[in-house]
């Protein structure tokens, strides 16, 4: 008898197979009531399935693959709990026990960035190594070696923990990390944008308790954790690959076929279908396996998996990678899901495109998608036109035409009404993927212009981090070039960057005109949320304003390498009723009733009274 039931035992034990949940578990109270889990494991989809506590089952889906189960409950007006599911085969059977959490109180409504806020952009792998035991891991392919330009370098979430009170000391109020979730590739992991679990911190960065205090520890400063997200593609490594839920889970062609990286495609009416389908559905590059979110399963996957992140890390916002590389009615759907669920919640899209009409068609509400009756629900689009300009040299042609110098901001600004909500513009000059702006720009003069710009410009001003202590690199040697170490976050190195101490005369110049320039901006609404009037430039002489009923700010921007003067009266419609400007950056008044001299390759901010 005590043989037969160990023999029992030991079947019973080798057939109980549940390799994965995911979600991992989930919460009460959630708009997004109705929750797929996906059961993974050898036969899994041979059971019956049932569940405890009079929880019901909406809904079991199978694919062509047996190791999957997909179950449908409904968590409607549940209370926080833990479940058993019960697997059945005949007279075999194995339980799996999963959570229903309680939510944070007011989790809902969380209040997302803004154009109030400050975006520090880093990338977590060249930033600073906090804990050195994590550098490499037997469960991940590529070790660390900071000989190579793509290798890894041991860069982590502690580094970025330790270092949080120099990043708000220079004025930014958010945190955007690039992705931080396991990316297995044999090599160039670094770059983290091929996921090979979604669920799971890389655990060269550290583990999700790590991220979870990362975003404790910003929330206790009064600061923002933006995820950036991606929807479009995973890694070749991924867990998934290896033993696809459906066929059609990823694009297959079959195999590989890289995208033509038109996305212009979307809203192009004399676009090929071959060349749409080929935008949306082919790949990346090789090692990126593109995501068909045209299958419902995976579309819910990636919406569940979204929403799992922002409550369970607490998190602040997404920047959504590739964002228009994706089939657009999906992305929509994926993108009102998640702001379903959070109405607050702000989302940024990448949208690399070379027109102001095309970025803004990605825009929520946009007036341009609406000609074609589509709608992104996406809040926030990247400024990819204002950054191209900067990157092309703009503040190199020192000479003013109809279409070179000044103009060129002027120009891309009147393009302004065609987005819906202007504030929501992402702003930048640079970020990990294009040409470092101290590398364009290798003087100080132009990267005080620069900042100054985006400081003061409509829409939600972003630095990569470095640039604030005069960082340089080259992308035509590498993407690896310009995600260098930054100075003082290996034990190794000679400098301490992020202490004033530390800096270097050179470093400090250019790490105080920033500090000084965004946290005056911190306080100000009239920059926040302020009305715009600018004036056709003269000279290669900028002037904008900035105002609302309270106050208002005159900047002026002199690309010249000669001292201009400007004629005060052609600006008498902003300046109003006004007799005096203080500079913000070096402090200076200036009297308004007499015309204004400003210096070669310099920009005055001025709070007038």
């Amino acid at each position: 008898m005590k043989k037969f039931f160990l023999l029992f035992l030991v079947t019973s034990l080798s057939f109980a197979q549940v390799d994965r949940v995911e979600p991992p578990f989930w919460w009460n109270d959630m708009e997004h009531s109705d929750v797929q889990i996906m059961f993974y494991g050898k036969n899994i989809a041979e059971n019956q399935v049932s569940v405890s506590n009079g929880i019901i089952i909406k809904g079991i889906q199978k694919t062509e693959n047996p190791n999957y189960v997909f179950v449908t409950i409904d968590t409607k007006n549940t209370t926080a709990q833990d479940l058993v599911f019960t697997f059945k085969n005949k007279n075999k059977s194995f339980t799996q026990n999963y959570s229903l959490k309680s939510r944070k109180e007011n989790s809902k409504f969380r209040k997302s960035f803004d154009s109030s806020d400050m975006i520090y952009l880093l990338m977590p792998d060249r930033f600073a190594n906090g804990n050195t035991n994590n550098d490499n891991h037997p469960s991940v392919i590529e070790k660390a070696d900071r000989t190579k330009i793509d290798g890894r370098y041991g860069g982590d979430i502690d580094g970025m923990i330790k270092n949080l009170d120099y990043i708000k000391d220079l004025g930014a109020t958010t945190l955007w990390p690039t992705p931080l979730c396991e990316d297995n590739d044999e090599r160039g992991s670094y770059h983290t944008y091929g996921q090979s679990d979604v669920y799971k911190i890389d655990p060269r960065f550290g583990t999700n308790e790590d991220y979870v205090k990362l975003s404790n520890e910003l929330h206790n400063r009064n600061m923002k954790l933006i995820m950036d997200y991606v929807t479009n593609h995973w890694s070749y490594n991924h867990w998934m690959m290896k033993d696809m839920p459906t066929y059609d889970w990823f694009h297959q062609f079959p195999g590989f076929k890289q995208t033509n990286f038109k996305t212009t495609t979307h809203s192009d009416t004399n676009a090929s279908e071959t060349d749409k389908n080929l935008a949306t559905s082919g790949w990346f590059v090789k090692s990126m396996p593109d995501l068909n979110q045209k299958n419902p399963l995976v579309l819910n996957y990636l919406i569940q998996n979204a929403i799992w992140w922002i409550e369970y890390a607490n998190l602040d916002g997404f920047r959504v990678d590739t964002y228009p590389y994706t089939d657009k009615e999906s992305i929509a759907l994926w993108t009102k899901a998640v702001t379903d669920e959070y109405p607050n919640f702000n989302i940024a899209a990448e949208a690399w495109l070379y027109s102001h009409a095309q970025i803004s068609y990605w825009q929520k509400d946009s007036k341009i998608s609406a000609i074609q009756s589509y709608n992104s629900y996406c809040p926030t689009v990247m400024d990819f036109m204002l950054q191209t300009i900067l990157e092309k040299g703009v503040l190199k042609e020192e000479k003013q035409n109809w279409n070179e110098g000044v103009t060129k901001f002027y120009d891309t600004f009147s393009n302004d009404f065609l987005y819906t909500n202007i504030n929501n513009m992402f702003v930048f000059a640079e970020n990990h993927d294009t040409q470092r702006i101290n590398f364009v720009y290798p003087k100080f003069e132009d990267y005080k212009i620069t900042m100054a710009l985006i400081a003061t410009i409509r829409g939600i001003p972003q630095l990569y981090y470095g640039s604030e202590i005069g960082m340089t690199g080259s992308k035509n040697v590498g993407d690896g070039d310009i995600r260098r170490e930054f100075p003082g976050g290996w034990s190794d190195h000679k400098q301490n960057a992020f202490t004033k101490e530390g800096r270097t005369a050179e470093q400090e110049k250019y790490h105080a005109v920033t500090k000084k320039l965004f946290n005056w901006r911190k306080n100000k609404e009239v920059i926040h949320s302020g009305k715009t009037t600018h004036y056709i430039p003269e000279n290669n002489v900028y002037v904008y304003f900035r105002y609302n009923e309270k106050e208002s700010v005159m900047v002026i921007m002199n690309n010249s390498v000669e001292k201009q003067k400007m004629n005060i009266n052609h600006f008498k419609e902003s300046i109003k009723n006004n007799t005096s400007g203080k500079d913000v950056l070096s402090d200076k008044s200036f009297d308004l009733k007499n015309d204004i001299e400003i210096e070669g390759k310099s920009v005055l901010i001025l709070e007038l009274k």
